[in-house]
């Protein structure tokens, strides 16, 4: 008889809960789904509450909480997730997948659509952090943070300036608070998606015409991704199982960059 015992879950989260911001849609709410298959309870964030329930709908736990907010203004942050904490418990995690996009030439470029850019994509995820990670805020066993960059946040792309800047900042941001939250065993990652079939994503390439379309996926050599393939990925990294992983941007673009 075999002295080896049954292998635990890989991917176990076992109740802890996690924040997911931009869950109403897209690679948040594929997440959100992923996160709830492997045992997570779930704080759903975004702005649209019809879409917030559908993505409720899908989940595998019914130990979730809705949190209607337009990151546009992070001020009510805090209290927010205070109640939810006072109310349920603990977080472990947080999952920040809002963000906007806008295609702008440099010489378009206004201060005011980058300000607005940042304010989602920047501001209110180290806000979401910062909040999450308070001492009494998060579990004492630690937890995990992560940010949903972009491959653009390091290869080029005409006309994604801004959009770059700020999914630059959100990888640099995170290996810095991977540092500092390091002692409290809280691990901070990014991961980096190519381009994914989403709503916003399909509508997009629906205007640029067959040829176009055709070159972006053939420039990703395994094509263009599902907002499953980033939840797979986006949740394994989250995983207390995977408690030796930090300060680290995992790129899941089928090939995009290797070239």
């Amino acid at each position: 008889m075999s002295n080896l015992s049954t292998p635990e879950p890989f991917v176990d989260f076992g109740g802890r809960r996690v924040v997911v911001s931009g869950a109403s849609s897209g690679i948040g709410r594929a997440i959100s789904v992923e996160l709830s298959r492997r045992g997570a309870s779930l704080v759903l964030m975004g702005r649209n509450r019809e879409r917030l329930d559908e993505t409720a709908g899908m989940l595998a736990t019914t130990d979730v909480d809705l949190l209607l907010l337009d990151l546009a203004d992070s001020s009510p942050v805090f209290s927010m997730i205070k109640e939810v904490v006072t109310k349920r418990s603990r977080l472990y995690g947080l999952c920040h997948c809002a963000g906007q996009v806008e295609t702008v030439p440099l010489n378009a470029m206004q201060p005011d659509s980058l300000r607005r850019l940042y304010e989602v994509n920047v501001v209110a995820g180290l806000e979401l952090a910062r909040v999450v990670s308070r001492r009494d805020v998060m579990t004492e066993e630690g937890g995990s943070i992560l940010f949903v960059s972009s491959i653009y946040a390091s290869v080029g792309m005409a006309g994604q300036i801004a959009y770059s800047a700020t999914k630059g900042a959100l990888v640099s941001a995170a290996r810095a608070m991977a540092v500092e939250l390091a002692r409290r065993q809280i691990r901070v990652n990014t991961i980096s998606p190519g381009l994914v079939h989403t709503r916003l994503a399909d509508a997009a390439l629906g205007q640029l015409g067959p040829e176009k379309t055709r070159a972006l996926e053939e420039a990703h050599p395994l094509g263009l991704g599902t907002p499953e393939d980033v939840a797979r990925v986006a949740v394994f990294t989250m995983s207390p199982q995977t408690r030796w992983m930090t300060g680290t941007d995992l790129i899941i673009d089928g090939g995009y960059t290797a070239q």
